[in-house]
């Protein structure tokens, strides 16, 4: 039997490729004579350029930016040429704003800022790129993008880049570079690699779904949408939007899918000319998946929660859509499945299996997660494979 086993990272416990040798040792131990391809993936979070660099061969370098509370910390670029002599930057945001940069006590989405994602950027441009594809995924911040643009030349870093809650305080002047440095990117491809198709205001917004998860308390979400806000209508003013040509209808960009993706760091790409694209359908197109998956027998892929956020845009969905395109069985092995069996093979799956199967197992799982993880394919191999 051939299996594909290619996870998503475990978030907080495993990388993406540790997830996936934990899920092959287990699964070897139960199937030793089945045909094992290890591919680990990412959605455009963190991980997303161990990927890329494992699969797709190019020139890696170290910059060094910074991080979202002031220190300095590494970040990778990764440039490749295609066939045709394109040269592409391939960055993640998460390396230099992650959330996993700060300690718990650090979090704070109100402070933390983009402005090393703006310097990373600014490295890609030095090196005569024609595109930069930038991860988006994982991080500290709810900036909108602010630190990043300043860092970029398009306003003060005194106010573009001391966090969410700061842009309250915005005004026209702070914004007076944003066209320069529109143009300044003008000739260079930027694309947005999301995970989540999130506007960046409102009740799916940037702030209402994620903040929380950074750091902030409830009463924080809200200075912070309400920030976001105003940050989005001083930027209207700065730069009129566009009209779309298929409705005439004036074009916001803070309702574009996307853009509230990083804490709204879609947002601000957008407003650079980016385009957005599926950050796990540009990986599973880079690491050659869709020939993987139709010349295997099955398929077992995971993360470390599978919920309503794995239905839209994640590992999870993007390799299930694939698998159902090849008519080959795809199961999902996660930490906690939080989905029911109707949602799930709606996704496209056969199956799914929970490492914490009860909450009282969550602890055990959190404290040894190769050990459990390992021990849980080996069941999920004893039940697809005919060898188990």
């Amino acid at each position: 039997m051939h299996v594909i086993i290619a996870p998503d990272c475990f978030t907080g416990t495993l990388t993406a490729t540790q997830a996936a040798e934990a899920m092959a040792a287990g699964w070897r131990e139960r199937a030793p004579d089945d045909l094992l391809t290890v591919v680990p993936l990412s959605d455009g979070g963190p991980g997303f350029l161990d990927v890329l660099t494992a699969s797709v061969p190019g020139e890696s370098s170290i910059v060094t930016v910074t991080g979202p509370r002031g220190r300095s910390t590494p970040a990778a670029l990764h440039i490749t040429t295609d066939e045709g002599g394109r040269r592409t930057a391939w960055v993640e945001s998460a390396q230099a704003i992650g959330l996993h940069l700060l300690e718990v006590p650090e979090r704070d989405p109100g402070r933390t800022s983009t402005w090393g994602l703006g310097e990373l950027l600014d490295a890609a441009l030095a090196q005569g790129v024609d595109r930069i594809v930038v991860g988006l995924g994982g991080s500290s911040t709810n900036d909108a993008g602010a630190g990043m643009l300043a860092a970029l030349g398009a306003g003060p870093r005194e106010v573009l880049a001391g966090g969410g809650s700061g842009l309250i305080a915005t005004r026209e002047g702070d914004l007076a570079g944003l066209a320069a440095t529109r143009e300044r990117l003008a000739g260079v491809e930027l694309v947005a690699a999301t995970d989540v198709a999130s506007p960046l205001l409102g009740l799916q917004g940037a702030s209402a779904v994620f903040s929380e998860q950074k750091g902030a308390s409830p009463e924080q979400s809200q200075v912070l949408e309400a920030a976001l806000g105003h940050f989005a209508d001083q930027v209207r003013r700065v730069l009129p939007p566009g009209t779309d040509l298929l409705t005439g209808r004036e074009r916001r960009l803070d309702r574009e899918p996307g853009a509230g993706a990083a804490g709204g760091v879609g947002y601000g790409l957008m407003l650079l000319g980016a385009r957005r694209a599926s950050g796990v359908e540009m990986v599973l197109e880079a690491v050659g998946m869709s020939r993987l998956v139709a010349a295997a027998d099955l398929v077992l892929t995971g993360e470390g929660c599978l919920d309503w956020q794995s239905l839209q845009g994640k590992v999870v969905a993007g390799v299930a859509e694939l698998a159902v395109a090849h008519a080959t069985p795809a199961v999902a092995l996660a930490g906690q499945v939080l989905i029911g069996r109707r949602e799930a093979m709606a996704l496209g799956l056969s199956g799914t299996y929970a490492v914490a199967e009860r909450p009282d197992q969550v602890e055990v799982a959190m404290s040894d997660p190769v050990g459990t993880l390992r021990a849980r394919a080996a069941r999920v191999a004893a039940t697809w494979s005919p060898r188990g």
